[in-house]
């Protein structure tokens, strides 16, 4: 049996109402599927965007993965990551925040 999942679009409604909590606003970028699209977020910060993509780690719970490597990178860089996975899944929700530290405003497990 696997486990339940809240539905994407309501997580991301949750995701940017803590940003704005958190005094880190975001936006939608592209809207994905409401129900199980995946999600991207793109974190803007001082020198750079970092893009984290969901995964799961080794004991199979939710995680992030920087899936634009270690450190900061610039504008197209992150574009061009954002592009490629979205022509791989067509569902996929992208959200920023602006996170000087790169860090996002949700609880995150980050790899």
């Amino acid at each position: 049996m696997s486990e339940p999942r809240i539905k994407a679009g309501l997580w991301v409604q949750m995701a940017l109402r803590m940003g704005d909590a958190d005094g880190r606003p975001g936006a939608v970028l592209h809207k994905g599927d409401a129900d199980a699209g995946a999600v991207l977020v793109v974190l803007r910060g001082v020198g750079g965007l970092v893009v984290l993509a969901q995964t799961r780690d080794q004991a199979g719970e939710p995680a992030w993965l920087r899936g634009t490597g270690p450190g900061p990178v610039d504008q197209q860089a992150a574009d061009q990551y954002v592009a490629k996975q979205r022509k791989y899944d067509p569902d996929l929700w992208v959200i920023e925040f602006d996170a000087r530290d790169f860090l996002p405003p949700f609880e995150a497990n980050i790899l």
